[in-house]
């Protein structure tokens, strides 16, 4: 247990505290899936939204607003839920974490 409240901490000094995070990111999801179909979304497309509020929130709510990792998760759902196929070298290595 004492691994998980470490865990919890670190990632608290990153990404700001939780509550504030969930609180963000489900005000986000509201915007963009309140009054709309469910079936408007395909299921790749509404995870890979859920996923970019999530990583928007946590730049919003955290310490550290610079934080590469949030932005190159955030190319990396946009081209999966795009199904864009077709990516240049820069997209792509955002994706790969290159």
């Amino acid at each position: 247990m004492s691994d998980i409240k470490q865990t919890i901490a670190q990632r608290g000094e990153q990404y700001g505290d939780f509550t504030d995070t969930a609180i963000t990111a489900q005000k986000m999801k509201g915007l963009l899936f309140d009054d709309v179909p469910d079936d408007f979304y395909t299921p790749r497309q509404r995870e890979a939204l859920e996923m970019i509020c999530t990583k928007l929130a946590r730049i919003s709510t955290g310490n550290n607003p610079s934080y590469e990792d949030n932005w190159r998760d955030i190319a990396g759902y946009a081209v999966l839920g795009g199904n864009l196929t077709e990516v240049d070298d820069g997209a792509r290595n955002c994706t790969s974490g290159q």
